[in-house]
């Protein structure tokens, strides 16, 4: 896992559009002899960022809204507007396209292709459960998914901006140094939420720590200014939302199921009215 500087000088040049290594001590508390050995040496820094021929330094996934380059490393990557305006089958077909783009694996034999359309039903209607709780009658659920608006709507805040960013089937395998994976990914305005789905009714120990596995990674792809919360989501069961243990270390991971996914964006949102 990279430390606190690792860290740091990532975040700067994935901050920036282009940034001289004489420059980046200005961000950062360290001397330009040491921002060259993690320019040179750290993992992060030799598979996720690049310098140019003019010798300036770019991260491959922009730390801004939208977060250029991330769709270069997912099946399928969107707004939640343009997700939502997706058929099922455009949206699948899109998805596998992209999944071929980046080297994901689609043996179909133990149902890889039914999983991902579990995961899609599954978003459309989280989203639909937000909108309604939202309250508003003009942004309930259709046919072809709920309705979302802008954040300077003149109705106010929408639960579901424009432009929160959805991903499915992120693959971050760019060598033997970095490996990011997450089924579902929702990024909001100061959230990552990284979905591990299974069809499944209960939790399993192995799957709850592969749900927790790579937030720590996404945490240095995002930045400090996000905050990554993992979850796993039993598509199979109903009515469950509740911590449990990941290990022997104290930590505890939200498990929910499909019809109570809403549950975990309303705890790290604050969607519904508190009491």
């Amino acid at each position: 896992m990279a430390d606190r500087l690792e860290r740091a000088i990532y975040s700067v040049i994935a901050s920036h559009d282009g940034i001289k290594a004489k420059d980046i001590g200005k961000y950062v508390d360290a001397d330009r002899h040491t921002i060259n050995v993690y320019l040179y040496r750290s993992p992060f820094m030799r598979e996720l960022c690049y310098r140019d021929r003019d010798f300036l330094w770019h991260g491959l996934i922009r730390q801004a809204r939208p977060h250029l380059g991330l769709g270069d490393f997912c099946g399928y990557y969107g707004t939640v507007r343009e997700f939502l305006s997706l058929s099922e089958e455009e949206w699948f077909n899109a998805l596998l396209d992209g999944c071929r783009r980046i080297g994901r694996n689609l043996n179909d034999t133990r149902g890889l292709f039914h999983s991902f359309r579990d995961a899609r039903e599954t978003m459309v209607r989280l989203f639909q459960d937000l909108a309604e709780l939202q309250g508003d009658a003009s942004s309930a659920g259709s046919a072809s998914g709920p309705a979302v608006s802008g954040e300077g709507s003149s109705a106010g805040r929408s639960i579901v901006p424009d432009n929160w960013e959805i991903a499915f089937e992120l693959r971050i395998d760019r060598a033997k140094y970095i490996r990011i994976y997450a089924d579902v990914l929702v990024i909001t305005e100061d959230k990552v939420f990284s979905l591990e789905f299974k069809m499944k009714d209960k939790p399993v120990p192995e799957e709850i720590a592969q749900a927790g596995k790579y937030a720590g990674f996404l945490e240095v792809i995002f930045g400090p200014r996000y905050d990554v919360i993992a979850a796993l989501v039993l598509t199979r069961a109903e009515d469950i939302y509740r911590y449990v243990p990941v290990g022997n270390a104290g930590a505890e991971l939200p498990v929910c199921s499909g019809d109570m996914l809403f549950n975990l964006f309303d705890e790290y949102l604050g969607i519904l009215p508190s009491r």
